[in-house]
């Protein structure tokens, strides 16, 4: 290359022919052919960022607060933290009730009796049921005093109940199974005719009802309503007080007696029956406040006395005040053949050992009920 003929061109003409010698190269086709595929993808997806705009016209009930956290408004937790416990297929109750009434004079016109009475309850329930199997446990225990003035304690109420059904079925859909079911009903203390307290008219097992049976359910999803039908269950009727059972109370075998009114042969303190047994139990609300239990047992002997039927009927309006007092009004209504009322006895021979009848019980109390 002539560099004097450079020279004698101007400096701007010399540099940009630099320029364009340097650049040349870099637009120039590469001699080594490229093995790599070209890139024939398509990217459709196009991103458009743009500030968000402020607020220019604020509403006058628009409340803003800065985003921070504060903990001046919080409180702190007025129950127990309960830990987090796994899934039982148990289900338990638990409740405790005390009814109180009383009746006070201080110179009162028309006169009257200071009284004061009261009925203790138990009531307790472990129920498990898991997709086709229910076992149900029940034990209900009751007791109830009376004193009024210038006068001894009375017995107003005393009940043992225990209860066990243990049910089946095939699907999970149907809602009749197949049950096996136990029941146990007697009293805690001796029973009188008031105001004799020297001859009790029952005691402990005395009587003591004992059924073992089994049939078919009907049971809802809620347990609210539970039907129990058995064409075979066997009835035990126990007098363990042998005074009792020689004279054949609640309808064991009384003893034999020769002339001389000895006793030759002890009454039977067991008496079996073999019948058929209905069962029925229903719990509904009438209204917010007032809960409505319903207890039906009907049995009937197939050996001795078939169509006679022995009735137990407890029916119970409970009326809740608030979570701990309640009220309550109920009526229980027994009929067995086998216990008799108005013996008459003259010169130590029994006459007549009396009919049955219809027993009857009202009760009316306000009291607290507590569950745990």
């Amino acid at each position: 290359m002539n560099y004097a003929y450079l020279k004698q061109l101007p400096k701007k003409i010399v540099i940009a022919l630099f320029l364009i010698a340097f650049t040349l190269p870099s637009f120039s086709q590469d001699s080594i052919v490229s093995t790599s595929e070209i890139d024939t993808a398509i990217i459709n997806t196009i991103v458009i960022r743009k500030t968000q705009e402020k607020i220019k016209h604020i509403p006058r009930g628009a409340k803003l607060t800065n985003p921070y956290v504060s903990f001046k408004k919080t409180k702190p937790l007025s129950k127990k933290f309960k830990k987090f416990r796994v899934p039982s297929f148990w289900e338990k109750t638990n409740k405790l009730g005390v009814q109180i009434s009383e009746v006070a004079f201080v110179n009162w016109n028309a006169g009257g009796n200071n009284s004061i009475s009261g009925i203790g309850s138990l009531y307790f329930e472990r129920n498990y049921k898991f997709r086709y199997v229910q076992w149900d446990n029940e034990l209900e225990l009751k007791y109830g005093l009376n004193a009024q003035e210038d006068q001894k304690l009375r017995k107003t109420d005393d009940n043992i109940r225990m209860s066990s059904t243990f049910a089946y079925r095939r699907d999970t859909i149907s809602n009749w199974y197949y049950s096996v079911k136990a029941n146990l009903k007697t009293q805690f203390s001796n029973g009188y005719t008031y105001p004799d307290r020297t001859t009790p008219i029952s005691r402990f097992m005395a009587p003591g009802y004992f059924f073992l049976g089994a049939g078919t359910s009907y049971i809802t999803p809620d347990q609210k309503f539970n039907l129990y039908i058995s064409p075979l269950t066997a009835k035990a009727t126990y007098v363990l007080d042998q005074r009792l059972a020689d004279k054949g109370s609640f309808g064991v075998k009384k003893a034999v007696l020769d002339t001389n009114g000895n006793i030759i042969e002890e009454g039977e303190n067991v008496f079996a029956e073999l019948g058929f047994l209905v069962t029925n139990n229903w719990e509904t609300n009438i209204s917010k406040n007032v809960k409505m239990t319903h207890r039906l047992s009907l049995y009937t002997d197939y050996l001795t006395s078939f169509g006679n039927v022995d009735v137990d009927w407890e029916l119970n309006f409970n009326l809740i005040v608030n979570k701990y007092i309640k009220a309550n009004i109920g009526t229980h209504i027994l009929y067995d053949d086998d216990i008799l009322f108005d013996e008459i006895v003259e010169n130590d021979v029994v006459i007549s050992e009396g009919v049955p009848r219809i027993q009857f019980k009202q009760l009316l109390g306000v009291g607290i009920s507590y569950d745990f």
